[in-house]
């Protein structure tokens, strides 16, 4: 199944220049959406793993979905201020601007295997941010998954040269 054919373009969103890639048209085709998480959940079933954490906010959708095909838990990764327990923080850099992401201080345990999601990489900055969260945890991230990566932008070779495995189901050139 071509799972491109369900992601739409919205041109100069959420600023002029980019391309932003919606997967809200693939979440709503049930055949599309269950293929997806079908494909990322195959593609890690034999990877010895503990947890899947998820970059909101699509992340959560897909993370948490991969998570439950696995059998595993999941733990999201949240802009500043939305968890309540004691966190911990990262800043970074996007293709659009800067922000910051936390993660529960207790959400990964030292030494847990640890698979990343989310629905894009594009220049890699969010998952490069959400690794450093899990690494200073002491969790082990060797694998990330995506629906989309956009690989001009190389954000899966950046995961890659960082010591973590990158896998995306479908690609958009450009930005």
């Amino acid at each position: 199944m071509d799972l491109s054919a369900y992601i739409r373009t919205i041109a100069d969103y959420p600023k002029a220049g980019i391309q932003f890639r919606d997967i809200t048209t693939l979440l709503q085709d049930a055949t599309a959406f269950n293929a997806a998480i079908d494909v990322l959940a195959l593609h890690y079933a034999d990877v010895a793993l503990d947890k899947v954490v998820g970059i909101e906010a699509r992340g959560f959708i897909i993370g948490a979905a991969v998570a439950s095909k696995l059998q595993l838990g999941f733990v999201p990764v949240r802009k500043p201020g939305k968890l309540p327990a004691a966190t911990i923080s990262q800043r970074y850099t996007l293709e659009y601007g800067e922000d910051a992401l936390q993660l529960h201080a207790d959400a990964i345990t030292a030494g847990e295997r640890v698979l990343l999601v989310d629905d894009l990489i594009a220049t890699g900055g969010t998952a490069q941010a959400a690794v450093a969260l899990i690494r200073q945890l002491g969790g082990v991230v060797a694998h990330a998954g995506f629906v989309i990566d956009l690989p001009d932008l190389g954000g899966l070779q950046h995961l890659q040269a960082n010591g973590v495995q990158a896998f995306a189901l479908c690609q958009f050139e450009g930005h």
